[in-house]
């Protein structure tokens, strides 16, 4: 077997190889741009070399992953937080981190994460992109909002229905800034559509899996959140506690504690930002129309304040979703039965 080691940049690589068959190394430098790196991997595909390929995990290789995937080239992608603290030398070379994922991979010691199939980044990109046009067009809004208010108007949300609509596209205004409201205007009318579009997808992507229709259940919970909670964290068995979840989204509080003294601050916002985004406007969504939520939020935002009670609560709401998938339970039956219960069983003479 061929071992690589490659230092990946979205312009070229740096490889570092050893052959366990033959003992030959080497070190290479591969550009991307003018096809030297998949004509060195087609290479070794038309010599019937087996090769495995290790490298950080990083942006912009979404092309040099399925090139290997079409090449049946085994991928190990590593954590990239943990191969930096295996780098000994303070001199950081491209050639250097070639040479410490070769030696890695050579000692069984490489930090290989779990990385998500083809068809599940693809259907991530559909809740990314409704995801980017609805902050598009709230920007758009917010910027009518504030056109209107410099007028003397202040509407809110009536100025989405068709009398505030009506009323905006009256308001006199000089010759640019009557442009700017068109343009706005037309933008908003454009997007309306795509985005409308685009949810009744993820609503039909959401009907096909048994799992999210169950996590639909919770309180504030809608088809967006349950789709992007089952896509991104995969299968509950991944994580032994639900307590792993809420490090797994970045919803837990950072550390630096040092004898016995302990300090927290701000949450970490490791993990998908989008589904954490998600998870705190299901958390105030359930606090708005669930007596019992909104009973635990408002305990919670005495003693501490709204932005933490907020986050607390969306940790909360993250922590049951996963205990719901993991048992099998809808909403109803995990209130009645407590998110570490086990099955019902009958014992010891109790009825």
């Amino acid at each position: 077997m061929l071992i690589i080691g490659v230092d990946y940049h979205p312009s070229f690589q740096q490889i570092a190889f050893l052959d366990q068959d033959t003992g030959e190394c080497g070190e290479r430098r591969l550009n991307h741009s003018d096809g030297e790196a998949e004509k060195f991997y087609r290479g070794l595909q038309q010599r019937g070399v087996r090769v495995r390929v290790g490298m950080e995990a990083t942006g912009y290789s979404r092309w040099f992953e399925r090139l290997l995937a079409e090449l049946s080239v085994e991928v190990w992608i590593g954590d990239a937080a943990k191969i930096k603290t295996k780098r000994v030398r303070k001199q950081k070379t491209d050639r250097q981190d070639a040479q410490l994922l070769l030696k890695l991979l050579l000692e069984n010691n490489f930090p290989r994460v779990w990385a998500p199939s083809p068809e599940n980044r693809d259907l991530r990109q559909l809740l990314w992109h409704r995801h980017r046009l609805v902050q598009m067009r709230t920007r758009i809004m917010n910027q009518l909002q504030a056109l209107a208010m410099n007028e003397g108007t202040r509407w809110k949300k009536r100025l989405w229905s068709e009398q505030g609509r009506s009323q905006l596209e009256k308001i006199p205004l000089a010759p640019w800034a009557s442009r700017r409201r068109q343009d706005l205007l037309e933008l908003l009318d454009r997007m309306n559509p795509t985005i409308a579009e685009l949810t009744a997808a993820v609503e039909q992507e959401a009907k096909k899996r048994p799992e999210v229709l169950r996590l639909m259940t919770h309180p504030g919970v809608g088809p967006i959140t349950a789709l992007a909670f089952v896509i991104i964290i995969i299968t509950p068995d991944r994580f032994p506690c639900g307590k792993q979840i809420g490090s797994y989204v970045g919803l837990i509080p950072c550390e630096d504690s040092s004898a016995g003294r302990q300090r927290l601050g701000h949450i970490s916002k490791q993990g998908n930002a989008l589904l954490r985004f998600l998870l705190v406007e299901a958390a105030q969504a359930a606090v708005r129309y669930d007596p019992d939520w909104r009973r635990r939020y408002l305990h919670l935002a005495m003693r501490r304040e709204r932005r933490i009670a907020k986050v607390a609560m969306a940790r909360k709401v993250a922590v049951r979703l996963y205990w719901m998938w993991r048992n099998g339970w809808e909403y109803s039956q995990s209130v009645e039965f407590g998110s570490h219960a086990g099955q019902l069983a009958t014992g010891h003479g109790v009825k």
